[in-house]
């Protein structure tokens, strides 16, 4: 009997490719969050994740204070109609009135500013009428509870902020510091190391000779991977040879979390990436059912997650999005969430064969009645990058479809749903 590999467990049959779906699962089921933490000040923390859960020291508001300007009464069920109150004083956003507010006394109260003693509404400054020290108010159009906010209605003590997982955002770091912390506990950064392989490149900056292409993939990548919570390791190009390829992948294992290489993993001569995988760790699958980018070595090395790119520049983006993206995110502590795609009418006629699912390059715009469309950037050959740089979204094509009229009915995934 033939020895079952990992590759044959997870391959559709016939085909011997990993459907898109399954090899992401498959690779999320593998690839676990980092567990090492620590405390940063608020303004170190945007875009890190929440490693522990939060919780609020204080009611927010800490105090009943006014939604607006205008004045604080104590509401009198009894009387009706227009009545006139007598101004005893003033309570401002930080410099509250001390006293306490009788029948048919009020106060000038702003917005923010503490709800005196004994005040149980506030008017606001357009509905009344203003002589001296006298304020009328038609108390038809009052009720108690009025345009007050109260302590604790946003938060109370002890409530949780943020759970465990949070990517920071903008509106959380105010969060924080609206009941007065200055520092959270988030998950160390993730270290990924990168690399290219390939005889014929040449980084930027160096002349290039017959045969040689300058090595966009690993800029790309290290855009991809500019973000708060990842530490970036460039480790250059590495000639495609087995022995410096085995040398950078044991530097690479012995001080990241994950490695990124791109190119090298198809099944040419000079192709030693999967070769060498299998020596010095594990290979999980390999091919994947997707167009394009269906050379993907995804498999480990010690305690360290590998991710074999296509040597391809649109392939590279393309795989990264669809599998190494969700990988870090959950290695990160994010844990998974699927990207959103929308349904819009296809505008261009696309090309499409059966067996694999397309990722083409398309341009995603709302017509004047507010309907998705999407058109092609042109020719999807997995080497024009150009078409990657002029799209904003995916079209995704399952693998069972073929040609694509157009006023057909696409799924579309946004660029901006992908960026971290």
């Amino acid at each position: 009997m033939t020895k079952k590999t990992s590759t044959d467990c997870c391959a559709e049959p016939d085909t011997g490719l990993i459907s898109v779906e399954l090899a992401r699962q498959r690779m999320l089921d593998l690839v676990a969050p980092v567990t090492a933490y620590e405390s940063l000040e608020l303004q170190q923390s945007l875009g890190r994740t929440t490693a522990q859960s939060v919780l609020s020291t204080i009611d927010v508001p800490p105090f009943d204070n006014s939604a607006m300007d205008g004045y604080a009464i104590k509401v009198n069920p009894v009387l009706q109609g227009k009545v006139w109150y007598r101004q005893i004083g003033s309570s401002f956003a930080g410099s509250p009135f001390t006293g306490t507010i009788a029948e048919n006394e009020c106060i000038r109260i702003m917005t923010g500013a503490v709800i005196p003693e004994g005040s149980d509404a506030v008017i606001m400054q357009e509905n009344v009428a203003v002589q001296a020290d006298e304020v009328q108010i038609d108390l038809n159009e009052v009720s108690p509870g009025q345009n007050i906010r109260y302590a604790g209605e946003d938060l109370k003590t002890g409530a949780t902020l943020l759970h465990p997982g949070k990517r920071l955002r903008q509106a959380d770091i105010g969060l924080l510091a609206s009941v007065g912390l200055n520092s959270v506990s988030v998950f160390r950064k993730l270290r990924v190391a990168i690399l290219s392989t390939g005889d014929e490149l040449r980084s930027v900056g160096q002349a290039l000779k017959p045969g040689q292409i300058y090595d966009s993939n690993r800029y790309t990548l290290r855009a991809l991977l500019e973000q708060p919570g990842i530490d970036v390791i460039d480790l250059g190009i590495i000639a495609d040879d087995p022995g410096s390829i085995r040398e950078a992948f044991s530097l690479a294992a012995g001080s990241a979390d994950a490695i990124i290489s791109s190119g090298g993993v198809s099944v040419g001569d000079a192709d030693y990436v999967k070769e060498i995988l299998e020596e010095t760790g594990t290979v999980d699958f390999w091919r994947i059912a997707m167009k394009p980018g269906k050379p993907l070595a995804f498999g480990q090395i010690d305690q360290c997650i590998f991710f074999g790119l296509p040597g391809n520049p649109v392939s590279v983006m393309a795989t990264y999005y669809q599998f190494a993206l969700p990988a870090l995110r959950k290695m990160m502590g994010q844990g998974y969430e699927p990207f959103r795609t929308y349904q819009a009418n296809c505008l261009t006629a696309l090309r499409k064969t059966p067996g694999r699912t397309d990722f083409q390059r398309g341009l995603l715009s709302q017509n004047e009645s507010g309907q998705l469309e999407v058109s092609t950037t042109g020719g999807q050959g997995s080497h024009l990058l150009s078409s990657m740089s002029h799209a904003n979204c995916f079209i995704i094509l399952p693998a069972g479809s073929s040609d694509i009229e157009a006023g057909s009915a696409v799924t579309v995934q946004p660029f901006a749903e992908l960026i971290y």
